[in-house]
């Protein structure tokens, strides 16, 4: 199977964020795992879907902070 990847536009659209903003993460080595190919940025989907898994927060019953709705 081969892998499919996302340039630094595709996803910062997908996202809804600026290519800059995926940049800065990179420099603070925050955000998604990258490879360089050829000197460009690129993204594995599989990557991005696990990181879009692990830093998925829900919203508390009601709109509720976490902090309020616990004491409640």
């Amino acid at each position: 199977m081969s892998d499919h990847f996302l340039n630094q536009k595709q996803l910062a659209r997908r996202w809804g964020l600026s290519p800059r903003t995926l940049e800065r993460w990179r420099w603070l080595r925050q955000g998604p795992v990258y490879f360089k190919l050829g000197g460009k940025v690129a993204y594995r989907v599989t990557d991005i879907d696990e990181f879009e898994r692990a830093n998925i927060h829900l919203a508390a019953p009601g709109g509720a902070s976490p902090v309020q709705a616990r004491a409640a």
